[in-house]
């Protein structure tokens, strides 16, 4: 959701959606910033060496102390803003019950997630698994369902962790249902589709820069305080019809681009079309942020979650496995709604001792 662009500040996330982008060539394409922040920070609290470093570099803060006042912030920034709009950030941990979670982990969890930390009989694996997805089902009203798919959570697993964010704003000025016109829509192969156009009379925030146009759409909050945050989507449209993807590189590699082209001021329209549409658009999240520098993390011969969870020494190593992600979103008339989620899978590599065995000398056999 765009809220989530502009809220979302740390230095990986850009690079995570032109990446994913690329993975999807030829479909709509929809992900969540703030809820991948979410996910990858609170993993980052009970990580160590090499991949807390590679961690804290993706998302830009130097020291675990400025990710601590990052994660405060955007928790903050997320908070429900009043009746007229409805925005909920939920967290959520399953632990098995074999495991005992580190008290600094838990406290950042509930502290600044609030995250409680469930316990869970991993063998039931199948069990949990949809227990964890009901809740996610529960959480985004419904809109995103089995987003766990069967199988990933097994006997190995020891650790999911679950952001999920459901946003739904009503326009400060709706669109009239009777001037929702079908019209032919440009793909990017150049073909066409028709599709359903809403418009407008009124004045409205656009401004136009080198090789596109910026509008701005206002959703109704409660009352007129200035001092209250207000929510907007920004729709960024470039001159060329095939010129998406050149506008998306200039987004990912200019910093701040999308704050600096938010338009300012209402200005007077001649033709007015904006599509309805619904997108929703799932993927696994690993190799994508493997391209990213987050190696280390998904290694399971390389990565230190050891102050995740008290006395791995003793039952083996904590490596993320999976990071799953889905996004939904719908704008029609009336506004929007939207809905993300994100699960990471925490999994145990087992080891015992190895063995040599060098027959480098005489020895015996039955046949």
């Amino acid at each position: 959701m765009n809220t989530c662009l502009q809220i979302a500040k740390l230095k990986g996330i850009p690079g995570a959606a032109a990446a994913a982008a690329a993975a999807a060539p030829g479909f709509n394409f929809v992900f969540s910033p703030l809820s991948l922040t979410a996910s990858l920070s609170l993993t980052a609290f009970g990580a160590r060496g090499e991949t807390l470093w590679q961690l804290l570099s993706f998302l830009g803060c130097p020291t675990l102390d400025h990710l601590h006042y990052a994660s405060g912030h955007l928790s903050k920034a997320v908070r429900a803003v009043d009746r007229e709009l409805i925005l909920s950030f939920v967290n959520g941990a399953w632990l098995d019950r074999s495991m005992e979670i580190n008290s600094s982990v838990a406290a950042v969890a509930s502290s600044m997630y609030g995250a409680a930390i469930h316990p869970i009989d991993i063998r039931q694996a199948s069990l949990e698994q949809n227990k964890i997805n009901s809740w996610i089902e529960k959480k985004t009203n419904g809109i995103i369902k089995n987003l766990i798919p069967d199988s990933t959570i097994n006997i190995l697993t020891r650790l999911i962790l679950a952001n999920v964010l459901y946003f739904k704003g009503k326009w400060k000025d709706k669109f009239d249902n009777s001037m929702t016109k079908t019209d032919k829509f440009y793909l990017l192969n150049g073909s066409t589709i028709h599709a359903p156009f809403m418009s407008s009379k009124k004045k409205e925030f656009i401004s136009s820069y080198n090789g596109f146009e910026v509008l701005k759409l206002l959703y109704k909050k409660e009352g007129d305080d200035q001092d209250s945050r207000s929510f907007s989507m920004p729709l960024f449209l470039p001159n060329e019809r095939n010129g998406l993807h050149d506008l998306i590189k200039r987004i990912v590699s200019t910093p701040n681009f999308v704050q600096e082209h938010v338009p300012r001021g209402r200005v007077d329209v001649g033709r007015f079309m904006v599509p309805k549409f619904k997108i929703s658009f799932d993927f696994e999240a690993s190799d994508v942020l493997k391209q990213l520098g987050l190696k280390s993390l998904f290694s399971s011969s390389s990565a230190d979650l050891g102050g995740m969870c008290l006395e791995l020494s003793r039952v083996g190593w904590l490596f993320v496995s999976s990071i799953l992600h889905k996004a939904a979103i719908e704008v029609d008339e009336e506004g929007t709604t939207s809905a993300d989620a994100t699960v990471s899978v925490v999994s145990l590599l087992c080891y015992s001792p190895s063995v040599d065995f060098i027959a480098d000398h005489l020895l015996g056999t039955l046949v």
